[in-house]
């Protein structure tokens, strides 16, 4: 389906972040504003780092939420994670299955191998999964509130594609920079980074005396390292230390694409597994 002005997408919205998260509502109202048919399914509260989960041992209510966003937006808040939401919308809460699902705006970043664990990620996966073209978008700064620029641009880059055709599989992963508009680099396509972190947890003492951890790492910044892709493009790591917006393709295949004869040789009860 191409995109045209008389022609509006059917929208779903999701997150990570929550239904009371200034990032989506954001992104709601530039989709509205544009004249496109706005439905938003997401998390109750904040369910970030949830990666891929599905609720599984209990059961997932959704409420109506119209009245925290946009006029014309339809909205449900989701007991569920942001995977849950997609498949709740797409099977139980949508009359009509939508053109396009777009995930965010994330507080904070989604860049490189943190798409793995990544709430916002996985709800843009879990529509490309169900061959809906899909985009997640995450703003690179847990403080920065101004979500203007980031949801006009990933309205853009939407319909661009969308005014040809947006190929299957393609999962696209915008993340753009806290800055004011003016001083922001043009947007390029990048390579997904490898990310490692430093100091993962905080060992620390309860009122009673026994040890418990909090998951607190902070991100190596390595400019250099990244997967698979032109050589020329950068990592998205990179770009975004430019002070410029990053969009980075993926797919959902993850079958290993070195050499063959790379894998290594087994040999199981006198069976050579080739």
């Amino acid at each position: 389906m191409a995109f045209s002005a008389m022609n509006p997408l059917r929208i779903l919205i999701c997150n990570d972040d929550g239904v009371f998260a200034e990032g989506i509502r954001s992104l709601a109202a530039a989709a509205a504003r544009r004249g496109h048919v706005v439905t938003v399914v997401c998390p109750d509260q904040e369910r970030s780092a949830t990666g891929h989960g599905l609720t599984l041992q209990a059961p997932i209510r959704a409420e109506r939420a119209n009245e925290l966003f946009a006029k014309g937006v339809n909205a449900w808040g989701c007991s569920g994670t942001p995977a849950d939401c997609i498949k709740l919308a797409l099977y139980e809460l949508l009359t009509e299955k939508p053109d396009l699902i777009l995930s965010g705006i994330n507080h904070g970043p989604n860049l490189g191998t943190d798409v793995f664990c990544s709430g916002t990620v996985a709800a843009a996966l879990e529509g490309t999964l169900e061959g809906i073209p899909s985009l997640a978008v995450s703003l690179a700064c847990f403080q920065w509130r101004d979500f203007n620029f980031a949801s006009d641009l990933t309205m853009d880059i939407v319909e661009d594609i969308f005014s040809s055709k947006w190929p299957r599989n393609l999962l696209l992963n915008l993340n753009i920079p806290p800055s004011d508009p003016k001083t922001i680099g043009n947007l390029r396509w990048t390579r997904l980074s490898i990310r490692h972190y430093e100091e993962q947890f905080s060992r620390r003492i309860d009122p009673r005396g026994n040890t418990y951890f909090w998951l607190a790492g902070e991100a190596v910044k390595d400019l250099d390292s990244a997967g698979e892709g032109p050589k020329e493009w950068p990592s998205d790591v990179a770009q975004i230390s430019c002070n410029a917006p990053s969009l980075t393709p993926i797919q959902p295949d993850l079958f290993w694409r070195g050499s063959i004869s790379d894998l290594p040789i087994l040999k199981i009860k006198d069976q050579l597994v080739r």
